[in-house]
């Protein structure tokens, strides 16, 4: 008996490179983000914080599989939203993978549906991971618990649909290559909305959080930045030229905005800060992810230009007004992800280059599928990427709200003072680190 390894439709190098980008993107997750966090808080706050990230993780996972996948890129139940259905099957999983209402705007996909499911998963995940560095050194953790699936399900399902899964706002033409919208723009109004409903640190917190470990911080840092080489460069769905440029563009647009972000801290301050460069290498990772595949190499360096001010002055000045300091956003996710991912999309609207082929057409649909701002002479672009913010944030900001009011009539959303006082140890009988311990 003659046997093969896959059906004919499985390119093997597109299957691949998909794997290998949703595990780059895993990475930024756990370990890159868990670090991260655990790195840039206070010492007493490092485990839960950590432990956050790592939660999220899991539990998104597996209502992820149970219902979720298919209510962001199953077929069509409304027109925000697929129909909630079982991914787990051995038919389903190693099918050829499809997004049923999208599947007219691309090439049919080379690889199985479990790839397809694990790629779109790490995208999700984070996205609620991102949202928690907005609370964290306070929220409940079994409020945590509760709030991950109920906010995924319920929130990002809705967004990814309209955008990524062929819901309305596809439909119109909006553009978000790899989630400027979907994951950041997300993250940084659900996150605003949560520090404000869930409420502050300590003061003393607020007053003095030095973090614990700036070399781990960095650690994480340089993990999130190659990460998002599987972030933007596996949006395309092939292992093609556009997947290239979308990672060359991804690193230029980084490098400008952490030397952008550097130097306005210099001018500002006296002294460059390597929190600051990380903010700045946040902040043009987040900015190219709407446009990654769609601008050039100038739009790029634009974009990372952009992405060094905008949210620079979003988070050096605007979030230190006395209005704004009411919300206890912990670290600034409001501006390196709200306020760059919002800047992002928006500059997809004025340099989205026609050139930047994400398809290739054939003979009668040449040149094939594209996007084109208003500096190449499609001004009306840039108003569906409004429309398309302008959705997001109204979604985001009253979904998470009514979720977390509802979780609070069953659990406490912040810690009590007593607990927060002491940190890790009063929440999960850890600490990071265990010298001075008896014993050590």
């Amino acid at each position: 008996m003659a046997l093969v390894p896959s059906p004919q439709w499985l390119d093997t190098g597109d299957n691949a490179w998909q794997l290998a980008a949703a595990t780059f993107v895993g990475l930024q997750s756990i370990p890159g983000l868990t670090v991260l966090y655990g790195g840039i808080v206070k010492k007493k706050w490092a485990i839960n914080s950590a432990f956050m990230s790592m939660y999220a993780f899991a539990s998104v996972l597996v209502v992820w599989v149970l219902f979720d996948y298919n209510m962001a890129f199953g077929p069509q139940w409304f027109p925000f939203l697929g129909t909630p259905s079982l991914a787990t099957s051995a038919l389903f999983t190693t099918g050829q993978a499809t997004i049923p209402a999208a599947a007219s705007g691309m090439p049919p996909l080379a690889f199985p549906m479990a790839t397809l499911i694990f790629f779109q998963f790490v995208f999700a995940a984070i996205t609620v991971i991102i949202l928690a560095g907005s609370v964290l050194g306070r929220m409940n953790f079994t409020a945590w618990m509760i709030f991950c699936p109920v906010w995924m399900t319920l929130v990002y399902t809705v967004g990814a649909f309209s955008l990524w899964g062929g819901g309305w706002l596809a439909g119109m033409g909006v553009a978000d290559f790899s989630g400027g919208y979907v994951i950041h723009l997300a993250a940084g109004t659900s996150g605003f909305v949560a520090a404000w409903v869930v409420g502050p640190r300590l003061q003393a917190d607020r007053d003095h959080f030095p973090p614990n470990s700036l070399l781990i911080t960095l650690a994480g840092a340089g993990i999130l930045w190659l990460g998002w080489n599987g972030f933007n460069g596996g949006d395309p769905y092939f292992a093609n030229a556009d997947a290239g440029a979308a990672v060359l563009n991804t690193n230029t647009a980084t490098a400008v905005g952490l030397l952008v972000w550097t130097l306005l801290d210099k001018i500002a301050y006296g002294k460059p800060s390597v929190l600051g460069a990380v903010n700045g290498m946040i902040a043009g990772l987040v900015a190219i992810t709407p446009g990654a595949g769609y601008v050039d190499g100038w739009g790029a360096i634009i974009i990372g230009v952009v992405a060094g001010i905008i949210p620079w002055l979003s988070m050096n000045w605007l979030q230190k007004t006395n209005f704004m300091k009411r919300v206890d956003d912990t670290l600034s996710v409001f501006s390196t992800h709200g306020v760059a991912g919002l800047t992002g999309g928006l500059m997809v609207g004025l340099l989205a280059n026609p050139g930047m082929l994400q398809y290739i057409g054939t003979d009668k649909e040449a040149p094939g599928v594209n996007v084109t701002g208003l500096f190449y002479g499609n001004p009306s672009q840039l108003l569906l990427q409004v429309y398309g913010a302008a959705f997001i944030i109204v979604l985001n900001a009253i979904a998470t709200y009514i979720i977390l009011k509802v979780i609070s009539f069953i659990v406490p959303l912040r810690m009590d003072d007593a607990t927060l006082k002491v940190g890790d140890d009063a929440v999960h009988g850890e600490t990071a680190y265990a010298i001075g311990a008896e014993g050590e």
